[in-house]
């Protein structure tokens, strides 16, 4: 289990980015943050890869807590972040350049052919669209066949038809091995598609104002009444998270925002 224990981040500079968020997130669950600008979610994910460190609290995976990079936690950015000098590949097996290169082979073949660039695995990243290098990048983080994986507004750069396409793929691809999948996105309707849990954040500094659950079955229909009534839902924390006049240290706000939605 993924627990963030009453987490905090204050830079050197004195800004508080998060400020005491706590979240369990159980193994297989995919959680989806989402959020005003400056509400901690990018430094969130920071803080759960181990590229920074908390000044509060503590980032716990399976009883250990998070001090650095690890193989049981892959991240895929906003940007593809492929390595020019290598081809495509190269670049998916990146993080298996210690197995033997028979094993490296057949697991960069199965993870090409799972996001629809066998066809691709000589190309450099330059002549990939920008869907085909964001299949890449997901690939790339999925092929060291991490516990948990964060995604960092993976989708965003992207056309709107690229997205939705890509959003089911990512979903495929988790149901393989359901590995805990924690996603920032600023997209309401994206996160009702990933989400089991929508977590919302206020800003400055970063808190958990509300976690919904989306429990709609899979695939789930984006033209469905019950898919609209979830947005709304988010939509109305949102609204209430931005509110100046509602604060999350109201503990009955932060659990009911939005519930008692209903046309």
């Amino acid at each position: 289990m993924l627990v963030l224990d009453h987490v905090g981040k204050t830079y050197s500079n004195g800004v508080r980015a998060v400020h005491d968020v706590s979240l369990d997130v159980e193994p297989g669950e995919i959680a989806v943050i989402i959020g005003g600008s400056g509400c901690g979610k990018s430094t969130l994910l920071r803080l759960v890869c181990g590229l920074d460190q908390p000044t509060q609290g503590a980032v716990v995976l399976d009883g250990a807590a998070i001090d650095g990079p690890q193989e049981k936690i892959g991240i895929v950015f906003q940007e593809p972040r492929l390595l020019p000098w290598l081809s495509v590949a190269d670049n998916v097996g990146f993080g298996l350049a210690q197995r033997r290169p028979a094993e490296r082979k057949q697991r960069v073949a199965t993870a090409l052919d799972r996001v629809g660039l066998s066809d691709k695995a000589r190309m450099w990243p330059r002549e990939l669209s920008g869907g085909q290098a964001q299949r890449a990048a997901i690939a790339r983080a999925l092929i060291t066949r991490p516990e948990v994986m964060l995604l960092d507004e993976p989708f965003s750069a992207l056309d709107a038809f690229t997205r939705i396409d890509l959003q089911d793929h990512l979903l495929d691809l988790w149901a393989d091995a359901k590995p805990t999948l924690v996603v920032v996105t600023h997209d309401v309707d994206e996160a009702i598609v990933l989400a089991d849990r929508v977590i919302v954040m206020s800003p400055r500094p970063g808190r958990v104002f509300a976690e919904i659950e989306t429990d709609l079955p899979r695939p789930r229909d984006r033209q469905s009444a019950a898919f609209d009534f979830a947005k709304r839902r988010v939509m109305a924390a949102l609204d209430r998270s931005l509110d100046r006049a509602i604060t999350t240290d109201d503990r009955e706000t932060r659990a009911t925002a939005g519930a008692a939605l209903w046309w």
